[in-house]
Order: structure tokens, then sequence, then C-alpha cells
């Protein structure tokens, strides 16, 4: 199967998974994840149609980005960003969506502040409470959020999480639950933050997140079949 094929065949059960919830299937965002991937792929994928490509490790990131300057694209960074990072992944990517930690949000912000730009931003959240994953813990969102939302070199666009690796149907109160602190921050309008993006759900479990209240899907191996050496 072709990169494009494949990402029809994810866009139709997308589609199936929004109208199932009543949503529009327009309404979710697709990000290619390429990491391991080659520009070429990422050129095909593109072509295909793909707007948003997500990157995991700004040294692998570096090296793509460069060679694709030509394509109409968003670049979102998905992994856990270290500090020393920041410079470099601020000047070549429009989206951060794992940001975890009050140390990165303040030098994301003086970073920007220094070059006057306003990064968008997603707050990564440990919906599992997984000691092995990033991302703060469901009680501390609303409050990190409330707190940084006066910042004046970042805008807070939404929440990203990923899910624990258990059977598809268990994945679903996990999903549900971050839907439900999505909505309560959302319904408190709060100033300067501008909650559009709920990013959940990957290869294996992305038509569950849909279901649960998803719109932005972050998949890599149903678009572009298994990485070399898996």
């Amino acid at each position: 199967m072709s990169i494009s094929d494949n990402l029809r065949k994810v866009k139709e059960k997308i589609a199936e998974a929004a109208l199932k919830a009543g949503r529009n299937p327009e309404d979710i965002f697709i990000v290619a994840v390429t990491k391991g991937r080659t520009p070429q792929e990422i050129r095909e994928v593109i072509d295909a149609g793909i707007r948003i490509i997500g990157e995991n490790r700004w040294q692998e990131a570096r090296k793509k980005i460069p060679l694709l300057r030509d394509k109409p694209v968003e670049w979102h960074f998905i992994g856990h960003l270290q500090t020393n990072k920041v410079k470099q992944v601020m000047e070549n990517f429009h989206l951060i969506q794992s940001v975890d930690s009050q140390n990165l949000i303040d030098e994301i912000n003086k970073r920007a502040m220094q070059t006057g730009k306003i990064m968008d931003i997603l707050i990564e959240v440990n919906i599992g409470e997984e000691k092995s994953k990033y991302g703060l813990p469901p009680h501390e969102v609303e409050e990190f959020v409330e707190k940084n939302s006066t910042l004046q070199g970042v805008r807070i666009r939404g929440l990203m999480a990923v899910a624990p690796w258990v059977e598809a149907e268990k994945v679903r109160p996990f999903f549900a639950k971050m839907k439900e602190i999505f909505d309560t921050i959302k319904k408190k309008n709060i100033q300067s933050v501008e909650f559009t993006y709920l990013s959940m759900g990957m290869t294996d479990d992305f038509t569950i997140a849909i279901e649960e209240g998803s719109n932005m899907v972050r998949i890599g191996r149903a678009i572009f079949g298994e990485r070399p050496g898996k």
C-alpha cells in the first residue's frame, strides 16, 4: 500500500469515528508523525494532503526541515523537550505540543520575549499518571493553565496526552477524562488562553480518541507503515 492509500484509509476511519460521535470529520486535524521517516516520505505525505507534520526529536528534525521549507505545512514538536533545545525548536516549529513543566514553559516564554514572538503551545497531561511518562498530573492542569495564562510570550492552545498502553476499549475512560478536563478549562474563558486543540489518539487508538472528543490525532505507523528495523 502506498502512503496516499494508507492516508485515505486513515481518513475513512476518522470520518466513521467522527460521524459515530455526531461530529464533523472536517474538524479533526491529522498530525503525520515522521519519526524515523525520510524527507522523501514526508514529501509524499504532504503531496497526499497532510498539512501538519509532527516530529519527536530536534536532532532528527533539524536535518529534515531545511529540505522541506518549500512545502506548505506546519511543524509541531510532539516529543519531550529539554530546556536547552527550546531556542532551536522555537525557531523551526509552529506549535510545541509537549509542554510538561513550569521550567519548560518559563524557558519558552523567556526565549519568546527575547525575540518578540508568541509561541503556541499545548500542555501535556499524564492522564494515566504513569511514572514512565512525562506530563502534568490531571489534577494540576487547570491551575497550571491559569497560572501561566498571563505569560506574554506564550499562547496556550489546548491539551495533549498519550494514553496508557492498554486494550482498545480500556483506553476510553482516559480519553473521556481528558475531554472533561479540556471542557472544564475551556468554559472558564481564561483571558489570553485560546483552547482550540485536544491532541490525543495515535495509530492504535485514534478512533476511540475521536469518539471521546479528540480533534487532533497524531498518526505515524498507520500512514507510513512500520519503521525500518521494526
